[in-house]
Order: structure tokens, then sequence, then C-alpha cells
């Protein structure tokens, strides 16, 4: 194994921690804005157009998604887009440290030891919650980059990563949450990978396995 690449949303962080989080956020913010409610019903829409195209291509997926959103809701593309940049991409950045799964950043350092390559690759822009997460990777890539413009389940982007890193596939593992897009993809790139073994915040042990697991101490070698 060369190199390790990351799924973001539920895989480096859970998800529903952070879900809590937004909905206590959301429900202050419109509660005395009820003129704006109008957002939520934009957020959802965005989020279920997003869901019901796994394995889209592009062209410009980054500016097809909102399209998709305004087609289905009537909503302006421009209220989309800020819209879904305040609560997607902005807002929840500053809950992500308290939702980062145990032993995330230590199996990350011992990776970096070990000169073992990591990548990044969300269905989503993910650098800036890769910075809010505290962690750090060679390459970050996203469904949405033109470079890619290819939803999962297709592999495409684990193709892109694995080339721009010079390893072959096979080489490297990929780390997910949902068997059925994360998997796949692995599967369709002929890439070994893992899926998230999920438990409650406080008992949730998976990285600290894998650690173990890759880097046993030296008195177990």
């Amino acid at each position: 194994m060369k190199a390790v690449i990351f799924d973001v949303d539920g895989t480096l962080y859970e998800q529903a921690r952070l879900r809590r989080k937004m909905l206590y956020a959301l429900l202050e913010y419109y509660t005395i804005r009820p003129w704006r409610a109008q957002e939520l019903l934009i957020l959802s829409r965005f989020r279920a157009e997003r869901e019901k195209r796994a394995g889209a291509i592009g062209p410009d997926l980054e500016n097809a998604q909102y399209t998709w959103c305004a087609e289905k809701g009537g909503y302006a593309i421009p209220k989309i887009k800020r819209t879904v940049e305040q609560w997607i991409f902005q807002k929840p950045n500053r809950y992500l440290a308290e939702c980062v799964y145990p032993g995330t950043q230590a199996f990350f350092e011992s990776l970096r030891q070990h000169n073992i390559k990591i990548g990044i690759y969300s269905d989503y822009a993910a650098h800036d919650k890769l910075a809010a997460l505290g962690l750090q990777a060679d390459i970050v890539v996203s469904s949405t980059d033109p470079c890619v413009d290819r939803m999962k389940p297709n592999p495409e982007g684990l193709l892109y990563i694995a080339q721009q890193l010079q390893i072959a596939p096979e080489e490297c593992l990929f780390i997910g949450d949902r068997p059925e897009l994360d998997g796949a993809c692995a599967e369709r790139a002929n890439m070994p990978y893992l899926i998230v073994d999920k438990q409650p915040f406080a008992q949730f042990d998976f990285y600290h396995k894998l650690k173990t697991s890759f880097f046993p101490p030296k008195n177990e070698q």
C-alpha cells in the first residue's frame, strides 16, 4: 500500500453529530427570519437532486448541480448558490473540529511518518472542510472539479488521484462510508477499499484499530 484515499462526509467526521449542531443553528437563524424560510426548501432540494444523480457525468458539474435544483424547485440560481455556500460550504465548518472521528488525526500522522501518500476524494468541495478538521493531504479532489466532472460511483475521481500520485490503483486503499457509492466506486477503479465501521462517537475506534493493524508497535511485530 502506497497511498490511502479518504472520502470526507461520514468518513472523517460523524455526520449525525454535525447535523444535530446544524439543526440548532438553522432553527436559531430562521426562527427570527421566517420570511427567509424558503431557503430551507432550497437546501433540501439541492441535496435531493444531487442524491438522485449518482454516477452523473459532466460537463461542468460544478454549475450543473445548481441548475438541477433550479429546474425542479423554480428557484433563482444566484439565490441557490448563496444559500448553499452559506449553509453547506461555510457554516458547518465551525463545528467540524468537534465532530472529527477519534483517532483520525493520529492515523493521518502515522501515514505521513511511513511515507504513505494521503488523498481526499469527496463528492463535495473539501479543501475548507479539511482545514477545519485539522487534516492535511497530498491531493484533494472533488467530483465537481473540472478534471473529474463525474459523481460517484463513477471511478474517474479515484483513477485521477492515483494517476496524479503516480501510484497504481491496486496499490491504493480507499476509505469511505457508503458501500453503494464509495465501495462501488473503488470496485470499478480496481482499488482495495474499506467502509468505516460506524459506532457511537465515544466508542468509535475504527481509525485506532486501523493504525494498530497497519503500524503495530515494534514489540508486537
